[in-house]
């Protein structure tokens, strides 16, 4: 009997609203920017993650706020 793990997803928010996604699921966590087609890639930990996604934002740019969904 195998168990599936559900992925958890975290929207990021700047100030002009959604700027990107980190999903968890057994590879790690998978960063997807807002609008884009393919993810940005994936991260042994959240922090890794929420650091790779606000580097790829604009110059600048103030740390997103992350919501769990």
């Amino acid at each position: 009997m195998s168990t599936t793990t559900r992925p958890t997803i975290w929207v990021a928010y700047g100030p002009t609203g959604v700027v990107g996604t980190v999903r968890k699921d057994d590879d790690g966590y998978t960063v997807m920017m807002a609008g884009a087609a393919a993810s940005a890639g994936t991260y042994p930990t959240m922090e890794i993650a929420k650091r790779a996604l606000h580097a790829r934002m604009r110059p600048g740019s103030d740390w997103p706020q992350f919501r769990e969904h």
